[in-house]
């Protein structure tokens, strides 16, 4: 909706189902539903580049097909918007790879560090104390160096990145943004400790003992 207000182009949207209907702003939006004007996701994309868009949003990367036809857009200098079921922006990287056979998966590390531009992971916790949701927000921002880790296989060390660019490239882990919901008293630590990925790291940005 950002974009459709602030940018001029064509966006096209694939969804299962349409959940929101977008009015034209500044954007010809164009939505098309799967099962009603798409068999699936995959077929979708691959006639996509025919109705030149400029914006791609893919409701669901579902599997391999959708996530290759969804890098090959990217590739040609398309803006893709797409969902996975992931708990951790690590973990995302890790699916888009792992869907692809190990022969693939060199080609497919670095093709994505390439069109990588972020991920954002994110949990809506109930209010601790009030009625409401909460959303705990983990921002990936592919810097040079996240781009290199990506390229070499090295996954492991892309948290760190991410906990020491927080300033510099505005990145958040999802443990630095439960801290943050705790301090303004949105949910208890208690809480907070039931959505990290790294619990002990939390527990000790927050003071508490773990057994």
């Amino acid at each position: 909706d950002y974009l459709n207000q602030h940018e001029a182009g064509h966006i096209i949207t694939l969804e299962d189902p349409v959940e929101f209907v977008h009015s034209h702003k500044s954007c010809l939006v164009n939505q098309r539903e799967i099962g009603t004007d798409s068999l699936n996701f995959s077929s979708a994309l691959k006639s996509l580049l025919r109705q030149d868009p400029d914006i791609v949003l893919v409701g669901e990367l579902r599997d391999m097909e959708t996530i290759e036809a969804a890098l090959t857009i990217a590739e040609t200098g398309h803006l893709v918007f797409g969902t996975l079921h992931t708990n951790s922006c690590v973990q995302t990287i890790n699916r888009v790879i792992n869907v692809f056979p190990a022969h693939q998966q060199i080609q497919v590390r670095t093709l994505l560090s390439f069109v990588l531009q972020g991920i954002v992971s994110q949990q809506l916790i109930a209010k601790s104390f009030e009625k409401g949701r909460v959303a705990a927000m983990e921002i990936l921002v592919p810097t040079n160096g996240i781009r290199n880790l990506i390229r070499e296989d090295k996954l492991h060390q892309v948290y760190s990145q991410m906990q020491i660019g927080q300033d510099k490239s505005g990145m958040v882990t999802m443990n630095q943004s439960l801290k943050k919901h705790v301090d303004t008293g949105s949910i208890t630590a208690e809480v907070a400790m039931g959505y990290s990925n790294a619990p002990d790291e939390l527990a000790a940005q927050l003071g508490m003992k773990v057994k």
